[in-house]
């Protein structure tokens, strides 16, 4: 079976837990089917160890990968025009053996495509076009929807009307659509009532328990300041409103003082949310010591290291569709306060792994954290707790089964 996996994010460049989910998906598909990843990036540039060159074929189950960049002519035009120059050429490139012509009359699948898979709105018109181009079904991933995150047009700006177009032609012409949560699930059937119940298949996402794993070394904290010998929240995500970092800082303004708040927080969607964290963050500084902002891109071992040895880990997120740094973080046996939306409830168990707050409510995030540090022995095992969850309920190899499961039904 050959599939065309079409993505932005891709190692080196990921950002996000939608690129997180495509490297690990990736991964483990390349071991069931015959899989390119179309992504963005440098098409000239080297490709990490493992994953396949710019047109090349991976290594011994490994994907080929085939990096695409929006058009030059577009450069300074809104982003959803440039994203969308991107998708057509890999449309073009996902129906195409070599070349830029068609190598299979119309109405047949060209040689090197059975199927199409694309993940998020910035490769789903991708997808819808080579789907219509090849003539083979297009599976899409819905990591979150557009109609959900009217802040994106803050971002955005018109472009968020054209990345909603994008998004809602490609899900309603989708053969199979993939959630990511049961809570997701019935946010497609809401967002989007023409799409058939039917042809909407929960495929959860997953974590590398072998590789987010505790790691009790103490080098990262020193390097960036953190004291091992006092409580820790950790944080990691962008900077976007959807992951709720405004709620988390008027929460810590409550936080128990002998706590330090280590905050692993970049890539701002706008500079005028850059501005309003900064105040937060300086305005907390001044108030109390203790306040970490690392804005920098951090290696994941860097990451598994603060996580390890964070009392507990916040997620204030105000909409997540499931929540894959909540799954990192339990892997890393950190105890987690998240709030009750999407997909959260079905990663973290309330009571048991952590602890479940409303959104965007700076004050009950501030409680349950509170509580969480002041039983240090019950974050332990909320800690261990969600280790073995994330053990036994969230591996890749099983997800990868099941979406290659999916594909053979549609194609069969």
């Amino acid at each position: 079976m050959r599939v065309a996996l079409l993505t932005r994010e891709y190692p080196p460049n990921v950002y996000g837990g939608a690129g997180v989910h495509v490297e690990y998906l990736a991964r483990e598909l390349a071991r069931l089917v015959d899989l390119t990843v179309h992504c963005e990036g440098d098409p000239k540039g080297a490709s990490p160890a493992g994953t396949g060159g710019s047109g090349e074929a991976g290594g011994s189950g490994a994907p080929a990968v085939r990096r695409h960049q929006p058009w030059p002519a577009l450069d300074g035009a809104n982003d959803a025009l440039r994203t969308f120059s991107m998708d057509l050429a890999m449309a073009a490139a996902a129906t195409t053996a070599n070349g830029p012509e068609p190598v299979a009359s119309a109405g047949a699948a060209p040689a090197g495509v059975d199927l199409v898979h694309s993940h998020t709105w910035y490769a789903n018109l991708a997808g819808h076009l080579a789907a219509m181009l090849a003539g083979v079904p297009h599976v899409m991933t819905s990591h979150s929807l557009e109609p959900h995150r009217p802040w994106k047009a803050e971002q955005l700006g018109g472009g968020y009307r054209l990345s909603s177009w994008a998004e809602k032609t490609a899900i309603e012409a989708a053969a199979a659509v993939v959630a990511v949560s049961a809570g997701m699930k019935t946010d497609i059937l809401d967002a989007y009532p023409a799409v058939d119940p039917a042809k909407v298949h929960v495929i959860r996402n997953g974590i590398d328990t072998e590789e987010y794993s505790p790691d009790l070394g103490t080098e990262v904290l020193d390097r960036y300041g953190v004291d091992p010998g006092r409580p820790s929240v950790a944080f990691v995500g962008r900077i976007t409103r959807q992951k709720g970092v405004p709620v988390l800082l008027r929460a810590a303004a409550e936080l128990d003082p002998r706590a330090q708040l280590v905050l692993c927080a970049g890539a701002p969607d706008t500079a005028e949310l850059l501005a309003e964290v900064t105040e937060l963050v300086d305005g907390l500084k001044a108030r109390r010591d203790g306040v970490i902002w690392i804005s920098g891109m951090l290696r994941k071992p860097e990451v598994i290291q603060l996580l390890s040895h964070a009392s507990l880990f916040a997620c204030p997120s105000v909409y997540e569709p499931l929540g894959i740094v909540n799954l990192e973080a339990m892997a890393c046996g950190a105890a987690v306060v998240a709030s009750r939306v999407g997909g959260i409830p079905e990663v973290v168990d309330d009571g048991v792994t952590g602890l479940l707050v409303p959104p965007d409510d700076p004050s009950a995030l501030a409680a349950a954290m509170n509580t969480v540090l002041a039983d240090p022995k019950r974050a332990t095992a909320m800690g261990q707790a969600g280790r073995e969850r994330a053990v036994t309920e969230f591996g890749w190899a099983a997800i990868a089964r099941q979406t290659a499961g999916l594909y053979g039904s549609l194609i069969s």
